[in-house]
């Protein structure tokens, strides 16, 4: 079994971790961890602002999370960046949704910095690491806005959000539709090398994430002319596979 496996269906994803560095201390065994990307709350607040009047969801994404923990037996809650949406500390809607979040969560939790969590971790006394990511045993972690660390990019599994990649599919009549996906493939070492500067020892493959939030748009990735967010995409993957949630592969994403 590969060491991350996404959970059919769903925008999530199960990872067994190295336990000894979840907490920053030292403690014997593995963990099982239940790994979401951009969950973004309070992101209606948000849209309202814009001029969309979009009913709070907030009840129905905690249930959703809460539903997979249980259903899981997932032991941690990794969080990979975005778990906010104003860009600073969590005010309004937003707060009370974390509030009622983490108040619900019997498991401890993981936030991976990402560009909207700035002042989270501190506000909900979480886990944090730094935003170039981390790595746990195998699994390296980072949310994808900014270059992963070289420590990350050595894990086995490099996994990263923050590109809410979707794929629009047509029908023979000419209707189509959007659905969010899965993007997995090998690491290719050259443009993190340019970056870093030096030699980096890159064995693994990147898995990006589908965001857990529906409301939060997202790159059309077979779609020409829709540039991807993250600065290393789609060079430092170029022949990554898209799945849809339901685990169809569809080939190439560019092919797709």
């Amino acid at each position: 079994m590969a060491l991350v496996e996404p959970v059919p269906g769903e925008p999530a994803a199960v990872a067994d971790l190295d336990a000894a560095a979840t907490e920053g201390g030292r403690r014997a065994g593995t963990e099982r961890a239940l790994v979401v990307a951009d969950y973004h709350a309070g992101i209606e607040q948000s849209l309202r602002r814009e001029g969309l009047e979009v009913r709070s969801r907030a009840a129905r994404r905690r249930e959703h999370l809460l539903g997979l923990v249980d259903e899981t037996g997932a032991d941690r809650v990794v969080f990979l960046g975005d778990l906010g949406h104003a860009i600073g500390t969590p005010e309004g809607a937003e707060h009370d949704e974390l509030d009622a979040l983490f108040g619900a969560l019997d498991v401890p939790a993981t936030l991976v910095v990402g560009n909207h969590d700035g002042g989270l971790a501190d506000a909900y006394d979480l886990a944090a690491t730094p935003p170039e990511g981390a790595r746990f045993g195998d699994v390296g972690f980072a949310h994808g806005h900014t270059w992963p660390s070289p420590e990350v990019l050595a894990a086995e599994t490099v996994c990263v959000g923050h590109e809410h990649p979707s794929v629009r599919l047509e029908d023979d009549v000419g209707g189509s539709r959007v659905e969010r996906a899965w993007l997995r493939g090998p690491l290719v070492a050259a443009p993190f090398e340019a970056h870093h500067g030096r030699d980096l020892p890159i064995r693994g493959e990147l898995a990006v994430f589908p965001a857990f939030n529906d409301l939060s748009g997202g790159t059309w990735v077979n779609v020409e002319g829709q540039g991807f967010l993250a600065p290393f995409l789609p060079e430092a993957c170029p022949d990554a596979d898209a799945y849809l949630l339901d685990g169809t592969r569809l080939g190439r994403y560019c092919d797709v």
